[in-house]
């Protein structure tokens, strides 16, 4: 009988899964493309694999007394779980991670990748950032 799986282990197992899908497009596609082609490409590779996606999410947040419909958009969210932020850069700087920290924080998810397709090797374009990481 399997014991039952822990929420860290689902999530680390769903970036591995998405971290290969990744690869796959980099391998077919190559650097150099704009990055909603990537995402695309990405959410097509994701529901091959039957995980659930939704691309371009927009999540409101409050602000004092108002509501902000469109405070952020998110690239990817996979099975409402994983928030994964395309990019197609020479390199990754600070403000990206922080932008995905906030996107964690203000939809209250432990776990995203920034993905950066714009490498000769995709390896070097990833980066994992974690939000209160359940034990």
């Amino acid at each position: 009988m399997k014991l039952m799986q822990t929420e860290k282990e689902r999530l680390n197992e769903l970036s591995e899964k998405v971290i290969g899908a990744a690869i796959e497009v980099h391998r077919e596609l190559g650097p150099g493309l704009l990055e909603s082609t990537y995402e695309a490409a990405l959410e097509h590779e994701l529901g091959l694999m039957g995980l659930k996606t939704m691309r371009q999410l927009s999540l409101p947040i409050r602000y004092k007394d108002i509501k902000i419909d469109d405070a952020y958009r998110i690239d990817l969210l996979v099975e409402d779980s994983l928030i994964i932020e395309v990019k197609t850069l020479d390199a990754f700087i600070p403000v990206h991670s922080a932008q995905l920290l906030t996107y964690l924080r203000m939809s209250d998810l432990h776990l995203g990748l920034l993905i950066n397709f714009h490498t000769v090797r995709l390896v070097d374009g990833i980066k994992r950032q974690v939000h209160k990481f359940p034990t």
